[in-house]
């Protein structure tokens, strides 16, 4: 997997990224199970989605962080069960995106307004999944719990493996 632009060049050589040296090597990588481990989210991403978690907390919202990595198979197994569009994986399977949902006493919930994300998205630099896509135009899929770091625009050379964020990607 070629994923250029997160690593460094070093004599001419290139060095890993996150996708290459983190997730594409862990056990998890081929799970058809949901993945909620924080370690699995690429650095700023990450910090980001901590971020987010605690100033909603200072507004009085619980949330919890209910996926970060997806692997191929989970995201066909969502895909038959019709819980996702996506036939294929999309951008939680590179560690830059995650799903955060309310926490009530301890269990995961979708339900409610979740406009609140769209700001706390912002604020961190992240893009939310209820206010991606082209400004002005009508957006065709909402999913009002996902934040992710990739600008939609950018999406297709992500998933082509030949680029990949560095630190100082902003969307």
């Amino acid at each position: 997997m070629g994923l250029r632009g997160g690593g460094r060049m070093n004599g001419g050589i290139e060095m890993g990224n996150f996708f290459q040296d983190i997730i594409a090597k862990d056990p998890q990588f081929k799970s058809p199970l949901r993945v909620s481990s924080m370690m699995l989210l690429e650095p700023i991403t990450r910090v980001a989605v901590l971020n987010i978690v605690a100033d909603a907390a200072a507004q009085g919202i619980a949330l919890m962080v209910w996926e970060t990595f997806r692997s191929r198979q989970r995201q066909r197994v969502l895909y038959d069960q019709h819980a996702t569009q996506l036939h294929t994986v999309g951008v939680h399977h590179y560690g830059l995106a995650a799903d955060v949902v309310k926490d009530v006493n301890g269990e995961p919930s979708w339900k409610g307004d979740f406009t609140f994300l769209v700001a706390l998205a912002k604020k961190h630099g992240l893009i939310s999944g209820a206010d991606w896509g082209e400004p002005g135009k009508p957006h065709s899929f909402v999913d009002q719990v996902h934040v992710q770091r990739i600008a939609v625009i950018h999406q297709m050379r992500l998933f082509s493996t030949d680029w990949y964020p560095g630190n100082d990607y902003v969307a």
